[in-house]
């Protein structure tokens, strides 16, 4: 299971960087799509200016010309031969500088203009002889090759555009304005609506044209080249960053990701929680294991003591003594009770954990109840050399409680603190009133607890280990029924301890005024 759990994270991780890294690709190619676009869109704006400049012009300055033709053949079938043939002039114009905005340059720029006229002709082959056809292989055939006359003249007229205007700083040829109207339009048409810097860099160096916040970064920096001169070159590069793009790339995915994480920790948890609950019954099932041995241990005795006094009874010489027989017949009473009480230990347990045992409440006396608890142990402290001090010193100690239960409450923390006193018992009880509450402390000072022993002193069948389960007697049951008896009452109990230092029970219960 948990090599399946870590497997099925590891995939989701491994897809959710697959689609990263997908998203952050279709990301670069948007963006490089849309660079391009608005470099060529600059450089036709600007060629476009000019051209509409240099065709509203009322007279151009034309110099010699130069007559050349081509024919082409176009045979259509066995009968008949078609041809084109085309009448071309090539002709020189001097355009002044200050049409492409260089006042800087004195001569005048001088560029090619091709017109011409054509037409076609169609003959029987049986009245045309190759040889009579004058093919002539001039330049222009490469113009005719790639399209109208108009065509060729407009390229031979941006290539002077291109050629000229290399030599104007780049601020002169387009404007931040006019770079951010254009490519803000072509990122929103790719869906691409997050901020941005830009700048014109030439030969990797930055320009006066840039935006404020512009940084050159190399993780997340886009380039594109602008302004290509006549020989297809470029010196300059228009690069754009975007300093949010991490958050951009991600907000397509969060969905799918948060998804992944939903389920993924819905795994987890029920996974923990089926780890938990295993890890749970498997302690509980050694209380449980450890509980059962207590019990066969605690009934073992008083068994083996009431058979030895049956046997003792049956003996002739000791049926005839009746103190003798009194005597152990007192004994096999007492083990008789002790059995009784221990079996009734559990049965209140069981009763209390199925809401079954009935508890009545009335208005009783704390001190009362602290005086008989004491009554039902002092012999046996007595016995052992030790004392109980009791300093009841609250003013108001009458609460709703159900005598019966509560006396044993008081009498099981008593015992638990005679059992966990090597030496002499040694017993304070105090009670003082706390607003509307009375607080019961009873302290000893015997072995103690441990922190972690402190936590769950009060869980059914729970013992802390000794090293020997039997060295103290008990089924780890007595605190448990204090608990769910104090509980009952609306009242609170913790416990305080330290390892060799004892341990102080205090039971928190509200008054009735």
């Amino acid at each position: 299971m948990s090599l399946s759990l870590i497997g099925i994270i590891f995939v989701q991780a491994y897809y959710i960087n697959n689609s990263v890294e997908n998203e952050k690709d279709r990301f670069k190619y948007n963006v490089k799509s849309a660079l391009s676009y608005v470099s060529n869109t600059i450089e036709k704006n600007e060629f476009h200016k000019y051209y509409k400049r240099y065709q509203e012009l009322d007279s151009v300055q034309r110099g010699d010309s130069t007559a050349v033709s081509q024919l082409f053949i176009y045979q259509k079938d066995r009968d008949r031969t078609m041809i084109y043939s085309s009448g071309i002039l090539e002709q020189d114009l001097k355009l002044a500088p200050s049409i492409f905005d260089i006042a800087e340059l004195d001569d005048s720029i001088v560029f090619k203009s091709f017109t011409g006229n054509s037409k076609i002709e169609v003959f029987e082959n049986t009245s045309i002889d190759d040889k009579d056809l004058n093919i002539n292989q001039s330049p222009i055939m490469s113009i005719a090759k790639s399209g109208t006359i108009q065509e060729a003249q407009i390229n031979n007229f941006e290539n002077s555009v291109k050629a000229i205007r290399k030599k104007v700083p780049i601020y002169n040829r387009v404007s931040e304005k006019e770079i951010k109207r254009i490519l803000t339009k072509e990122l929103n048409e790719y869906g691409i609506d997050i901020d941005y810097e830009f700048a014109i860099y030439s030969n990797g160096l930055a320009t006066k044209l840039q935006s404020k916040g512009f940084e050159y970064n190399t993780k997340s920096i886009f380039d594109v080249p602008i302004f290509y001169d006549e020989n297809n070159q470029s010196i300059y590069k228009l690069l754009v960053n975007f300093p949010e793009d991490g958050k951009f790339i991600l907000s397509s995915l969060i969905g799918m990701i948060l998804l992944s994480i939903v389920f993924t920790s819905v795994i987890i948890i029920a996974y923990s929680s089926a780890l938990f609950q295993l890890v749970k019954q498997r302690k509980i099932s050694e209380i449980k294991t450890d509980f059962i041995n207590n019990m066969t241990h605690e009934f073992k005795t008083p068994i083996a003591t009431i058979n030895l006094a049956l046997d003792t009874i049956k003996n002739p010489k000791i049926i005839e003594d009746k103190d003798k027989v009194v005597r152990y017949l007192n004994m096999i009473k007492e083990e008789n009770k002790r059995m009784h009480a221990q079996v009734e230990n559990v049965l209140r347990i069981s009763k209390l954990e199925k809401n079954e045992l009935n508890i009545s409440k009335d208005r009783v006396n704390l001190h009362d109840i602290i005086e008989d608890a004491i009554t039902h142990v002092e012999l046996i402290v007595e016995n052992r050399q030790g004392y109980i001090k009791t300093f009841l010193n609250a003013d108001s100690s009458v609460v709703l409680a159900n005598q019966t239960h509560f006396t044993n409450v008081v009498v099981n923390i008593l015992d638990n603190a005679i059992k966990y006193s090597p030496e002499a018992p040694k017993i304070e009880v105090y009670t003082e009133n706390v607003g509307t509450n009375i607080l019961l402390k009873i302290k000893d000072h015997g072995s103690g607890m441990s922190k972690a022993a402190t936590k769950r002193v009060f869980e059914k069948f729970y013992r802390e280990s000794m090293g020997d389960i039997h060295n103290v007697k008990g089924h780890g049951l007595g605190l448990a029924y204090v608990k769910r008896i104090v509980d009952d009452h609306q009242g609170h109990v913790s416990v305080e301890s330290e390892k060799n230092n004892g341990s102080t029970f205090t039971i928190k219960l509200p008054i009735i005024t």
